[in-house]
Parts: C-alpha cells; structure tokens; sequence
C-alpha cells in the first residue's frame, strides 16, 4: 500500500508521490529507472489538480481495435488482455485516490476509428471493440474509467467522414513527418515500429514481403498522421489531463509511456495478442499461435478468453 499524504501536504510532494505510483509502470526504451523529478511536465499537470482539489484526468490514446492477423489474437471483440489491462489502469486511479482524495479518472480514447482503413480492420469491428470495452467496463465496475472514440465527436456521420474531418483538421503534412522521422530517433522509432506491426498484421498478402514491406512503410506514415490528428483532438476535448501513451517514450517527454501487461518488450500491447496465464499464476503477452503451443484455451462467457499454460 502506498504511503498515505496529508491532505495539506504541498502540491509538490502529493504530485510527487502520485506519479510515483506511475513510474514502475513507465513504457520506455531509455535506460531506467528515473526519479519524478525527471518528469516535470507531468509534476506540473498533475499540481494543477491537486491545487485545485480536483480528480486527476489522465488521458490515454489506445485500445483501438484487435489485430486482423488470427495468428496473433483470439478474435475481434476484447479478451482477457484488455480485462486485465482495463483492471490495472482502474486499480491505479484507486491508488491515487489514497493519495489525493478527489482521487483520479481515465479516459480510454480508443483510436481505431482513427485508422480503421490503413490497419485494414472493417469499421463494424472497430464499433464492436469499443462497444465491447464500454459493456466491460460497466459489467467489472471499473467506475474510473470512461471510453472516449470519434463517435463523441461526429456523432453518426460516415467513418471516412470523421477520418476525413480529423485528418483536415489536425494531421500533420506528410513531407514535415518524413523530415522528422529522418531528423528524431525517437520518431523513426515509432515509425519502424508500426510499420512492423503492419506487415505482422497482414494475413493475407498475395505478393512478395519485399513489396508488403514497402506498402507498409506508406501505410505507416499515415497511420502516424493520424495518431498525432486524433491526440491533438483529444488534448482539445480534454485539455487539463496527463497524457498517458501506450507507445515507449523518453524520460522527460510530454507523453508518459505506460506499460500494461508484462510483454516480451516494450511494444507489445493487448490488442496485438493473446494473454497467457503462466503456471505461477502471473499473466503475460504473446502472439496467440505461441500461446497455444505452451497453454489450453480458456473460454469466458462463451468466447475464447486466453490461455493457461499446463
């Protein structure tokens, strides 16, 4: 249990000790771990809603849709991963609450929509997760914890619409992204790694892997287009909050990057593979073909759920 602050203690020290309880969680590639005090930007934001007695918002892009490949994933709708993870993220908002009483409230802003066509997932499956997060959601009482897609912002107009709204309203250029992704290791980062995720994803391709690989490589830069377009959005919907990334980020940077499952490395997200129950009881993610080899498939309510190893 983590150490309980007086209600007058200094905004300082009651910032402090709440991203405290992030940092063990910190999704990075740099080497760690670093003090609170590397991360002012968070320290900052998160003083603004202690001063003010008010919740703590955290923001976290992500839970966008599962993985088209099957190889990789039990099905379309969320599993044990996404239970588990939605689970800690709520447990978390509780810790802080020990903390600072107003406590602390997350918004999944659950980003498939944003690039349903470039990730090739149809849009009635990305409605279905997001759906299926929300039913979730109420059905474990996880009452911190809010589900935020285009849908809250463009209400029923036609998917390519909203991507076509959000992308004219806040995309980046494709030349200045390239510019970057040449000039910031941390961005081409990014980029290498979505556009592994892309040739993981495609199932079904009929030509070389030399000519997927450099359809990806495109593919990739749009979907960065997008993400940076759906956070902006989300940073002007929720302007106050902490921003929270499921993708590794430096220490120091105005992203905080979280990890949710223990995974074999620092990309690896629920949405992109199966959980699987070890036999000491801790849960881990991999692809779900290695799952089956080293467990039996658990099924809840119905559908495949995960595997536990023997």
């Amino acid at each position: 249990m983590p150490l309980t602050i007086a209600p007058d203690a200094h905004p300082t020290r009651r910032s402090t000790a709440i991203l405290n309880l992030l940092l063990p969680h910190h999704r990075t590639t740099d080497q760690g771990p670093a003090p609170a005090e590397r991360f002012p930007h968070q320290l900052r934001q998160i003083a603004d809603f202690v001063r003010d007695d008010a919740p703590v918002t955290f923001t976290l892009p992500g839970f966008p849709c599962k993985s088209p490949n099957p190889a990789k994933v039990l099905g379309h709708l969320p599993d044990q991963g996404e239970r588990l993870s939605l689970g800690f993220l709520n447990t978390l908002c509780t810790e802080i609450e020990r903390i600072h009483p107003p406590g602390a409230r997350m918004v999944v802003c659950s980003d498939g929509h944003a690039f349903g066509d470039l990730v090739r997932v149809p849009d009635e499956h990305i409605d279905a997760y997001a759906d299926e997060l929300r039913t979730l959601i109420d059905h474990v009482g996880l009452a911190r914890l809010s589900v935020f897609d285009l849908r809250d912002v463009f209400g029923d107009l036609p998917h390519d619409t909203k991507r076509a709204h959000l992308h004219k309203s806040y995309a980046p250029t494709l030349d200045g992204l390239r510019a970057e992704v040449r000039a910031d290791d941390n961005t081409l980062a990014l980029y290498r790694g979505i556009t592994r995720f892309l040739v993981e994803d495609t199932a079904d391709h009929a030509g070389t892997r030399s000519a997927l690989q450099r359809e990806c490589r495109q593919r990739a830069y749009g979907v960065i287009q997008r993400s940076r377009a759906w956070g902006d959005l989300i940073a002007d919907h929720h302007p106050r909050s902490v921003r929270l990334s499921i993708h590794p980020q430096p220490i120091g940077a105005r992203k905080f990057g979280i990890r949710l499952l223990d995974a074999p490395d620092a990309w690896t997200t629920p949405w992109h593979s199966t959980a699987l129950r070890r036999t000491d009881g801790t849960w881990t993610l991999m692809p779900r073909a290695k799952a089956a080899e080293l467990g039996r498939l658990i099924e809840c309510d119905g559908r495949p759920s995960h595997f536990e190893q023997d």
